[in-house]
């Protein structure tokens, strides 16, 4: 069965590049989500006066890869105690946020978190916000498979490669 949940980790190249590995994802697309008007540009969202958040749609095969895992792959491979930011990617467009489509996903994701802050596995507290998903727009297409099409540029090397080692690291069974 097919599902789409949107996560916004920050720098939606590194999200992208992530699940874009995982096994039972159909699908990613980066683009924009809960902001206050339609179709926003990359410009735009970049200001932070859009209300956008930077995010990927991700669609999966739920008899492949459960809510649950992509949650955990999700909270592992970004600082979800950060206040709207990730690294050096300052502004509320760089928020950790996780949209469901489906009342069990949010159910899924409270659980998760509540889990993560009882067993103190993050040093601070979990800032993520858990919400149903509000309409999304596509990025433009020199965002789309960034990671995949200029993998020796510095900011893929620096910022994204970590994450991927951490997936490689901590979720290898769910590599594709």
């Amino acid at each position: 069965m097919k599902e789409k949940i949107y996560f916004a980790s920050g720098c939606f190249w590194c999200t992208e590049a992530v699940f874009q590995r995982v096994k039972g994802v159909i699908n990613t697309k980066p683009g924009y989500i809960d902001g206050l008007f339609k179709n926003p540009a990359y410009r735009e969202v970049c200001t932070g006066r859009t209300g956008h958040a930077e995010c990927i749609e991700i669609e999966f095969d739920t008899r492949k890869v459960s809510v649950t895992e992509l949650l955990k792959i999700n909270l592992a491979t970004h600082d979800p105690t950060q206040l709207n930011a990730q690294g050096n990617d300052k502004g509320t467009q760089y928020r950790s946020a996780i949209y469901c489509t489906t009342n069990e996903q949010k159910l899924a994701a409270h659980e998760l978190i509540e889990f993560v802050e009882k067993e103190k596995l993050f040093l601070k507290p979990i800032v993520t916000e858990v919400k149903m998903a509000t309409e999304f727009f596509e990025a433009e297409l020199e965002h789309h498979n960034y990671y995949q099409e200029n993998p020796e540029q510095p900011y893929c090397q620096w910022i994204i490669n970590p994450k991927i080692e951490k997936l490689e690291k901590f979720f290898s069974s769910k590599i594709d």
